[in-house]
């Protein structure tokens, strides 16, 4: 697989054309970013980590049914992955207060919420992501009501795999957002990632944080979390 030209450049992660049309390669950097790129640092094998924490997890999702994105891994830090036609809307499921959810309600960090809460936002960077609700998503012809509903079951889904997989590990999935794309066939499919940039990840026991707000907050100690996470996971490193 040859790898061409750049098409896209997040955060932490760069996209690129393949010689095959239907393939791209994610190139997963060190970069690590907070408060829509204000703080930006550089952190050694944070790429790996997230490269094959992303793909031990799409791995567990496929074989509960969930269909992603991913073709293979590469190298340490690449994955090639299915070429899909995103929807800018992004699937956030909370089980645990914390982030933005305690600082626009004011309620208590840690509270579980019961049921589940879930949300959209608008994947839009000089907007800073803003909440939307379907009839905006609709109205504006960012994703149709059908390919919402879907979207909505399947990131349910997902937190219900995920939540006792991490459980089992002795950690909380306090909350995470996912990206979905539509394939050629017109299938909703998950895309982007799922690594603890993504998400947030608490220890059960001391609730210690082991996700990006380390990095937010000038916890220290990033990558060693991400690593810790990884290996209570079995994800090989």
């Amino acid at each position: 697989m040859e790898k061409r030209t750049e098409l896209y450049r997040g955060k932490a992660k760069t996209v690129y054309t393949t010689d095959n049309p239907e393939r791209l390669i994610l190139h997963f950097r060190n970069d690590t970013s907070a408060f829509d790129g204000e703080k930006v640092e550089q952190l050694e094998r944070k790429g790996m980590i997230n490269n094959k924490f992303n793909n031990f997890i799409m791995a567990k999702l496929e074989a509960a049914g969930v269909a992603t994105q991913i073709d293979h891994v590469l190298s340490e830090t690449e994955t090639l992955v299915k070429r899909l036609d995103m929807i800018p809307v992004e699937c956030v499921v909370r089980n645990y207060a914390a982030g933005s959810l305690v600082r626009r309600l004011g309620v208590e960090e840690g509270l579980a919420l019961n049921p589940v809460t879930f949300e959209l936002f608008l994947k839009n960077d000089a907007l800073h992501d803003p909440m939307i609700n379907e009839s905006h998503a609709v109205a504006f012809g960012w994703a149709t009501a059908e390919q919402l509903a879907t979207m909505k079951q399947l990131t349910l889904k997902v937190n219900e795999v995920l939540s006792a997989l991490f459980d089992a590990a002795g950690m909380m999935l306090v909350d995470f957002k996912l990206e979905f794309g539509v394939d050629a066939e017109g299938n909703i499919v998950l895309g982007d990632e799922f690594s603890p940039d993504g998400c947030r990840l608490w220890d059960k026991e001391t609730r210690k944080k082991l996700d990006k707000d380390r990095f937010r907050q000038g916890l220290g100690g990033v990558v060693e979390a991400y690593e810790e996470v990884a290996q209570r996971l079995g994800v090989p490193l």
